[in-house]
């Protein structure tokens, strides 16, 4: 086959936009790196790389990125992590007292949602599955660690009442926004979020091992897909 002019062009540009996610998944790494240093408060390094990378996806998006690069960044991610369980790669990001697997699995959602939604051109799906996850699940955790007073139990792991109110609303906000934006304002689409923020919601209280990383954002996106092509179909 003959090499035209264009597949030369597209070149740089697909290389701009690796350095671009790239640059941010380094720079919140760097950051974790610096906060585990020089304090001892391992749950915050944890989401800050939580919360920092996971919003690469916003990158991805709107970049355009082809599915296969952030299917290989995913693979890549996922066995770093898994070393990182048994070699001091990522020091301070897996050290939170209790046996989890929640990094990896966060690196697999990403890449199953990419391969999934990048295929069928609804890049808008994979976002919001990995943004509920990364806001939702990541600020319930520091508000249900800080301020959470009212405990209940699912499957012996000890959850808040508090932890969960924020995983609700900021699995709804991030729900709006994005249906809203993308498919535009009506009651359905606010239904729709709401039903999506309450699922999360269960599926983060009902998690043990870190699975809540997996069944969270796939979850999430999934219901969101499908209730949208039923209702606006």
């Amino acid at each position: 086959m003959l090499t035209t002019f264009s597949d030369f062009t597209s070149i740089p540009v697909l290389w701009l936009q690796i350095a671009l996610a790239a640059i941010w998944v380094l720079l919140i790494l760097l950051i974790a790196l610096v906060v585990n240093r020089f304090a001892d408060e391992p749950e915050i390094v944890r989401k800050i790389v939580h919360i920092g990378t996971g919003n690469v996806i916003l990158i991805a998006w709107w970049l355009d990125i082809p599915a296969s690069v952030g299917i290989t960044a995913s693979i890549l991610a996922s066995a770093i992590t898994l070393l990182s369980y048994r070699l001091p790669i990522l020091p301070g990001i897996n050290s939170v007292g209790r046996q989890s697997l929640g990094t990896f699995f966060y690196s697999v959602s990403f890449g199953i949602l990419v391969a999934c939604f990048w295929y069928l051109q609804q890049p808008q799906y994979a976002a919001l599955g990995i943004l509920i996850m990364t806001w939702g699940d990541g600020l319930a955790a520091l508000i249900g660690q800080r301020f959470g007073t009212h405990k209940y139990k699912v499957f012996g792991t000890q959850k808040s009442w508090e932890g969960s109110l924020t995983m609700m609303l900021v699995s709804y906000v991030v729900s709006s926004l994005i249906l809203v934006g993308t498919q535009g304002n009506s009651w359905q689409i606010w239904a729709i979020s709401l039903i999506v923020a309450v699922i999360a919601t269960a599926l983060e209280a009902v998690s043990f091992l870190g699975i809540d990383n997996l069944t969270v954002p796939l979850g999430s996106a999934a219901l969101a897909f499908f209730l949208s092509q039923l209702v606006l179909s």
